[in-house]
């Protein structure tokens, strides 16, 4: 009685990160008739084709390695990016234009050389050090100097704007972690958030004679609100950090599993 060894002629296995095969279908995005009767030329037609070969590509490659680490592959510079790249382009630029023309900006008066207008305002973006060189009242009076000031108001107004630019210059040198996200580091991300409301406040104390509050409780609000928000800021992300951990966790597990 003889005995015969069947051969095993399966094809071997894809081997993953911890998925079942390494083969990754595309989505099912087909164009109906019309659809690809209106891409017919232009831009739209180039960026169509250009997502349709993207697409055909991805799949070749997938289906023509026996490891994938990741579930997307990269594209070269030309001419997957750069059409792609040319596409949002052309698309924002065409709408900044469309806004030109359907609503166009209103031409005010000439300005009058002979009459100063109230009040004196910056352009918006620069609201937050006009209303630095606007805190002196927190210059203190010295009484070691009969109750003189040590600087001027606009010295000290100065100086508050070199303190707030050094201070941005510094931060990151101060956070050197690997962190990415807020609730990775709810720290630094409650001091940026102090930072954003600080900004918002001091441009808003910046017109002050626009705004109908007392000025001494404006000026309050212009630096308790930013303490307030960094304190919540790092309250919710710290409560949220124990569960987003151990979801990344569970993640990195499923594409690595230990061994």
């Amino acid at each position: 009685m003889s005995e015969t060894s069947d051969t095993d002629d399966s094809e071997p296995t894809v081997s993953t990160d911890g998925g079942a095969t390494g083969i990754v279908p595309p989505d099912d995005e087909t164009p109906t008739w019309s659809e690809r009767k209106e891409r017919r030329q232009g831009l739209a037609r180039l960026t169509y084709e250009y997502f349709e070969r993207s697409r055909r590509e991805d799949q070749d490659l997938r289906e023509q390695s026996d490891y994938v680490e990741r579930d997307v592959l990269g594209f070269p510079a030309w001419p997957h990016e750069a059409i792609r790249n040319l596409a949002l382009a052309t698309f924002f630029v065409g709408t900044i234009l469309y806004l030109a023309a359907a609503l166009p900006p209103e031409m005010p008066a000439p300005a009058d050389a002979g009459n100063t207008p109230s009040p004196i305002l910056p352009d918006w973006y620069l609201y937050w050090s006009f209303g630095l060189l606007q805190i002196q009242a927190l210059n203190p009076e010295l009484t070691l100097l009969g109750g003189q000031k040590l600087m001027a108001d606009r010295t000290y107004g100065v100086l508050a704007n070199v303190f707030v630019v050094v201070a941005l210059a510094v931060v990151p040198f101060l956070n050197k972690g690997a962190a990415r996200r807020p609730v990775e580091n709810p720290f630094w991300a409650a001091v940026g958030m102090a930072g954003v409301a600080f900004s918002a406040t001091i441009a808003v104390y910046a017109v002050q004679s626009q705004v109908p509050m007392d000025p001494d409780l404006l000026l309050d609000l212009t630096f308790l609100f930013p303490l307030v928000s960094a304190t919540i800021s790092y309250a919710v992300l710290r409560t949220m950090r124990e569960g987003y951990m151990f979801t990344l966790n569970r993640r990195y597990y499923r594409l690595r599993p230990p061994k």
